[in-house]
Order: C-alpha cells, then structure tokens, then sequence
C-alpha cells in the first residue's frame, strides 16, 4: 500500500491577523506536537517577532525546535524556513546572512526551503527575493550542515531552475520538491495546473535535466486547498496543510466561515490519505522515503543542550557587524 507524506506548515510569514496561527515558540512547539500525533511526518517552520511580523531570528527557531524535541516519544521532521522576512529579502550580503543564521547555528534542523526563484508576489505586494548568490550560498550550507533542501516552486521557470543547480552540483540528489500554488504572480491552485508542474518534471527528466530520484508534495493555498490535495493524491504525491496555507476550513450550512485550525487541517488530510487507500507514513517511514538518516533524538538534544542563547545571539551581531545592517521597513512578505 502506498504511503503518503503529510507535512504541516503551522505558521507562515504573512498569514493574516484576526486568525488563531500560533506566533511564539511555545505555542508553534505545542501544534507541531500535536499535529505530529495526528498523522503529520513533517513541520514546517516559521517564527514571528514580538509584533507578529516573520523573522528570520536564530534564536526563536532554536527555542521552539527545543521544545519539540524536549517530547520524547516525538521524532516529527523538522522543516525550517529560509524565507520568512521580506524585511531582509533583499539580497544584499546582510540579509542573505539573516536568512540562514538558524540553519547555519542551530542543531537538529533535516529540511530547509529552496526557494528557487525571484517573482511578484500579489497584486499589490512586493517582490519575493530568491537570487542566484543567495541559492547557490544556502544550496551549499545545506550540503555542509546535512539539511535536505526542499524545492519550493511556483511555477515551471523555477522547475527549470532547479534541474541547473542540481547540475552544477549545488545541491544533491534525491531531491525534494514542494509544488506551491495559487499566488498570484506562479501557477494557480488547480488540478490542472499540478499537472502541468507535473509534466515538465517529466519533461526535464527524460531529457536528463532532473534525477529520476525524486520526490514530490504540493498545495494550494485558499480555496485551492482541497482541489490541490485531492489532485495530489490523485497523481501519487505527498501533500502539506497548515495555516500557513489556509486559514478557513470550510462554510456551515448558513454560509459562515468555519476557521481552521492546524489540527483540524492535519485531520482532514489524515482522513482524505485514508479514504483514497493510502497510508500515512510515520515520520521514521518519511525520512527513509527522502533518504534522510534515522534520527538520534539523544544526539540532537546533546546538542541543542550545548547551544547557548547567547552564541546565537553573538552569530547575529556578527551578520551585522560582517555585512553591514540593511534591515529596511517594510510591513511583512507580500504585505
């Protein structure tokens, strides 16, 4: 029987306020444990500042990694962002640095997101900052740090992208793709268009661009949600929910809105990957899936044991003090 990959996004960068999307380290910990116990294999994570803004802060993806692996019996994935503050999505050599602190300084990191290209993000909103100097330095801190890079694209461009940095050597097969859908400015959160994503990852393959060893996820956000995760089933896929995505489960019988939380969004996929036959595969079964090492839980906490606060906090001030501070204003990603 086949074994699908439910990974959960909790958080998000730009997630609208007025919405219960857990914001601090203890409350992101607390739904990736329970979100793990309910069928996900895989957290996605994001922080968020005092303010609720994203923040691409090495100390808060630390205390919260902390917490969930403080849970014994919980050997959920840890899936970290690389691009979770416009603020310092400009490519300049300060932000670049800002992007990959945590990766760069905290234990026990296996995933991170490759973005794998530069586009606009919503009408109005800004550009959403993903360079070739940027890539090709986090592609090969990924190879150094042992994290697994998954390919976030939102369009075919990106797909393409992807097959030149695997050809240079940037990064490694297996590789991991994340389908992204329904921003405005990539592909549109439909059936058809997964499909078309799926067919130039068939194209680039047989034409040796891409490794036959792969595997793929995708989503939609909004409305796309359903349509998205059903097609991805549908197509042999993976698929990731959470209220990074999605924020609204569905509509009551008199037309309300009924919010969702990231528990009832794990549930759901938990009962869709059930219903079309499927298993929810375990997270020691996901990391076999993804060629990633089994996880010594006792390792990883000996080592965030010897991080200290105070190092990460020093690996900051050193970005600053290296590259030069250009933290501009700006509200948040695609605000």
């Amino acid at each position: 029987m086949a074994k699908t990959i439910i990974t959960a996004a909790l958080t998000g960068a730009i997630t609208p306020r007025g919405y219960d999307v857990p914001e601090t380290p203890e409350r992101i910990a607390a739904e990736a444990y329970e979100c793990w116990k309910a069928g996900a294999a895989i957290v996605h994570l994001h922080m968020r500042d005092d303010q609720g803004a994203g923040v691409m802060d090495p100390v808060k993806f630390y205390e919260t990694i902390r917490l969930i692996r403080a849970h014994e019996d919980c050997d959920v994935i840890i899936n970290c962002t690389s691009s979770g503050d416009n603020r310092v999505s400009d490519d300049s050599p300060y932000g670049n640095a800002v992007r990959m602190l945590h990766h760069a300084n905290v234990p026990g990191i296996e995933m991170g997101t490759f973005d794998a290209g530069s586009f606009n993000w919503g009408i109005p909103g800004g550009i959403f900052s993903n360079s070739q100097t940027f890539l090709s330095t986090l592609g090969q801190l990924y190879q150094e740090r042992g994290i697994k890079p998954e390919f976030e694209v939102f369009d075919l461009g990106m797909i393409r992208a992807v097959s030149v940095y695997w050809k240079k050597g940037i990064v490694k097969a297996p590789l991991h793709f994340q389908l992204c859908l329904g921003v405005v400015g990539g592909m549109d959160a439909t059936p058809r268009d997964l499909q078309t994503m799926l067919a130039e990852i068939e194209h680039l393959q047989a034409a040796g661009s891409l490794p036959r060893e792969l595997t793929w996820s995708a989503f939609g956000i909004g409305r796309g949600h359903l349509p998205v995760m059903f097609a991805a089933l549908a197509n042999g896929g993976h698929i990731r929910v959470g209220m990074e995505d999605n924020v609204v489960f569905g509509k009551a019988k008199d037309g309300s809105k009924i919010l969702a939380t990231n528990l009832s969004l794990v549930q759901r996929a938990a009962g869709a990957v059930t219903a079309y036959g499927n298993e929810i595969a375990t997270s020691a079964e996901a990391r076999e899936m993804l060629s990633l090492p089994p996880l010594d839980h006792g390792a990883v906490n000996a080592a965030l044991e010897a991080t200290t606060v105070e190092a990460l906090e020093r690996a900051k001030r050193e970005a600053g003090e290296t590259y030069g501070t250009t933290y501009f204003a700006a509200r948040s990603m695609g605000s």
